[in-house]
Formats: structure tokens, C-alpha cells, sequence
């Protein structure tokens, strides 16, 4: 039997469906018997029972399509309805396996004595503005990634729970190639043209080869900064985490901007996102800029076989990079592509089975940005590729926080700032999809 477009849709999970390797966010072990599990269990059954009330919904749909090429004005806002409610569950369950993820930072002691000293000095410093300490213990260990005027480091324990909050809440980090520098800024070379090759035998002389030609590739850090407020009662009572405090006041902002800044950032005071390069039609692709596949409608997808144009953008992906691809896009996006299904009618799209895990598009995770673009006309409202070996994500070293009691009395200002960059590092390994004719 030939292989055609509609009989692929069913093996592309068989080529692409392996779950990216590593990199994923440590977390804490869940009391199965505890009543926020029983709670996110709860949720998973409801959006489950509205997936399939959805499915029955649209089925009707397709088949009054099928017969009368249109169908009923109260079955497609019923479906559209069903719709919107399956977006709301499905976000208040990812609310609550988050929530579960969340570490409490550790006790004093459970610390090591230069985390626990260090942990001590930063509370001091926090609650009462006590610089000694710190500055005593950052000369001891010869610190040069915290300024004094600028600012002194979080416990490392601190930092990595934002980090780690931060990875969960910010889909593109979650998904991206991650490094951590000590500089300004972080320069990757690479070959623009290969040494020159050839076959020869056993005895034969060797011809000198080409030299290959290396170019490099440069990330610079930028500084992101939070500055939430506290009282003096906060800060005089004992029974306040005060590093939990602040991790959960800034992990939110900060997984907000780099979001964004990772999908469309210019460059410039902020990190450089994959949409912000030059694109062009795959079919002309060269280095240096982001290759797309059209889908043929302005603003939409082809009112025949949509998914067919699924399938051209995830074969536009050279074989080496399906294997640990994601599709991105936001939810509204996502609602679209819920209705498609295969020439067998299954559905292409399928909900995690799993709290906390990503629902899959042909059997492909889908990482869900609300920073990409809506469907309209010309845009790039849905990227597919690896973006571990596409993005890069570079993070300097340490989360510095300075405390100000002085510009905003009767509060106590933290300015807390952490710097990172980003930008492509494989134009190859990342399509777009572009909602156009050409």
C-alpha cells in the first residue's frame, strides 16, 4: 500500500514522539495520598470528561459538514463553548501540578554550614539591612559575581527555586538549551563551511584539503530586575520565609519577561526571540534566517486537509531534529487544531494523560507560549522544531537582591535582578508556519 499524506499522520509519533532527553526541571516527590494530589486527580478526571464531551460535540460538527457543508449555528457554539471550557481545565490543571512542584526552601538545618552562615547573613541583611555579614563572607570566598553596590547574592537554594519556577512557568526556557556563564557575554563558534572531503585508496597520496571557515555566534546577557515591597511588620516577623517571600514574588515576573522576550525579542536591553529573525519560504532556506511553510490561506488554515500542512512544516525539519521536537503556539491556536483529525478520524491532537505533562499534536509535545501570535493574516502563529539544539538560553551566574528602606517609605523596596540572554543557535533546527498564501 503507497505511503500517502493522510496514512504519514499516523507514523509520525513513531519517528518524533520521543519526549526531549534530560533538562527537565527537578521536582519535589508528591504525597499521593495528600489532599492537593486528590485535588489535581479531581481536575484531571473533569478535563478528561469535557475532552470527550468535546470530541461528541465535534463529531456532530464534521458530520453535518459532511452532509449539508455547513453546520447548525448551535452545534458549532456549542463546540466553540466545550471548547473554551477544555482551555479553562486544562490551565486550572496546570495551576495545580505546578503548585506541586513548588519546593519550600530548605531549613537552616538541613544546610551545609556555608549555606546555613550564608543563609543567616541574607536574612540579616533582608530584615534588618545588615551588610557585614555578607560582605564579610563574599570577600572571604573571593566572590566576583555580586557587586556590594549592586546588590548581594540569594542563597543559592533561594536561586534555584526561582530558576527552577521560573523553567516550569516559562515554556521556551523549559524546552531551550540552557548555559551558565561567568561573563557579559557568551561566544559559540561555528563551521560556515566544512573541511573538503573525499574518497581515496589504502596507498593513494592525500591531497591537501580546504580550510573550513569558522564564524562565531555571540549571546549577550541582559539584565531582567523585580522589585517587590514589603512592610516592617513582614519583615519583623520571624514566622515569614523571608527567601520563600521573595522567590515567589519575583519567579512569576521574571518567567513572564523572559517569555516574551525569548518568542519576540528585538535584541536590544533583552533577549533576542526566534520570531524577531529574518524569515523566508523554506524552499530558499540559507543561514542566518528562519525558514517557513505558507499554508496557502491568508489567516487561517486550508479549508481542505488542514493538517496537511502540518505535516509539510514538521518534514521542512531535516530527520535529525524530529526526534526531540516540539511544536509551540498559544492557546488560542491550540483551540483550532483540537478539532483536526486524520483520514482514520482520530484526533491529532491528545491531552496528557498525566498532570503536569504537555498534551501532544501527532503524538509531538506542545509547549504552550501565550506570547505567540494569534492566527491572522502573514503570521507566524505556530513554530515547530528542537529548540535544544535551535535556542539558546545564557545565564549569568547568581540572583543579586539590594535592599532600599529609603525611596519608597513606609515599604522596603527589594531590587532583585538576575541577567540572561538568548537568541538561535541552529537556524536549522526551527520552522515557522506561516498563516499566508506565499
Amino acid at each position: 500500500m503507497p505511503l500517502t499524506r493522510e496514512t504519514r499522520v499516523g507514523r509520525i509519533g513513531h519517528t518524533l514522539g520521543s519526549p526531549a532527553p534530560t533538562a527537565a526541571p527537578e521536582k519535589k516527590s508528591a504525597d499521593l495520598s495528600s489532599p492537593a494530589m486528590h485535588e489535581v486527580r479531581d481536575a484531571m478526571d473533569e478535563f478528561m470528561t469535557r475532552f470527550d464531551a468535546f470530541k461528541l460535540a465535534n463529531d456532530d460538527r464534521l458530520s453535518q459538514v459532511e452532509r449539508k457543508l455547513s453546520a447548525d449555528v448551535v452545534t458549532t457554539e456549542k463546540v466553540d463553548r466545550l471548547n473554551a471550557a477544555l482551555d479553562l481545565q486544562q490551565k486550572t490543571v496546570e495551576g495545580l501540578a505546578l503548585s506541586l512542584t513548588r519546593p519550600e526552601i530548605g531549613s537552616a538545618a538541613s544546610l551545609n554550614p556555608v549555606a546555613r552562615e550564608h543563609k543567616a547573613a541574607f536574612e540579616t541583611y533582608v530584615r534588618q539591612g545588615g551588610t557585614g555579614p555578607l560582605r564579610s563572607l563574599e570577600e572571604k570566598a573571593l566572590s566576583v559575581q555580586s557587586d556590594p553596590d549592586g546588590g548581594y547574592l540569594v542563597p543559592s537554594e533561594t536561586e534555584q527555586m526561582i530558576d527552577r519556577i521560573v523553567s516550569e512557568a516559562s515554556p521556551i526556557r523549559a524546552i531551550a538549551g540552557v548555559r551558565q556563564i561567568g561573563a557579559a557575554s557568551y561566544k559559540k563558534p561555528f563551521a560556515t563551511s566544512g573541511a573538503a572531503t573525499g574518497w581515496v585508496g589504502e596507498t593513494e597520496p592525500r591531497a591537501e584539503t580546504g580550510t573550513p571557515k569558522i564564524s562565531e555566534l555571540e549571546f549577550p546577557v541582559m539584565e531582567l530586575y523585580a522589585m517587590p515591597a514589603a512592610t516592617s511588620t513582614l519583615l519583623d516577623d520571624s514566622a515569614v520565609n523571608i527567601d520563600q517571600w521573595i522567590a515567589e514574588e519575583v519567579q512569576t515576573a521574571f518567567a513572564e519577561q523572559e517569555g516574551a522576550a525569548f518568542l519576540s525579542g528585538d535584541g536590544v536591553r533583552k533577549p533576542r526571540g526566534f520570531l524577531s529573525y529574518d524569515t523566508i519560504d523554506n524552499d530558499s532556506w540559507a543561514w542566518g534566517k528562519v525558514g517557513y511553510v505558507a499554508t496557502g490561506a491568508s489567516g487561517a488554515f486550508p479549508a481542505t486537509s488542514p493538517s496537511d500542512v502540518l505535516l509539510d512544516l514538521v518534514y521542512s525539519v531535516k530527520s535529525g531534529y524530529r526526534a526531540n521536537a516540539h511544536f509551540v503556539m498559544n492557546r488560542q491556536t491550540q483551540a483550532q487544531i483540537r478539532k483536526f483529525k486524520d483520514a482514520d478520524g482520530n484526533y491529532l491532537w491528545q491531552p496528557s494523560l498525566r498532570a503536569g505533562q504537555a498534551p501532544r499534536l501527532m503524538n509531538v509535545p506542545i509547549a504552550e507560549a501565550e506570547d505567540m501570535p494569534d492566527v491572522d493574516a502573514d503570521s507566524f502563529a505556530l513554530a515547530y522544531g528542537d529548540f535544544r539544539r535551535g535556542y539558546l538560553i545564557v545565564d549569568r551566574l547568581g540572583i543579586r537582591v539590594l535592599r532600599d528602606p529609603y525611596t519608597a517609605k513606609p515599604y522596603v523596596l527589594f531590587y532583585t535582578t538576575k541577567r540572561v540572554g538568548g537568541g538561535i543557535q541552529n537556524f536549522e533546527a526551527i520552522k515557522l508556519l506561516k498563516f499566508g498564501t506565499a
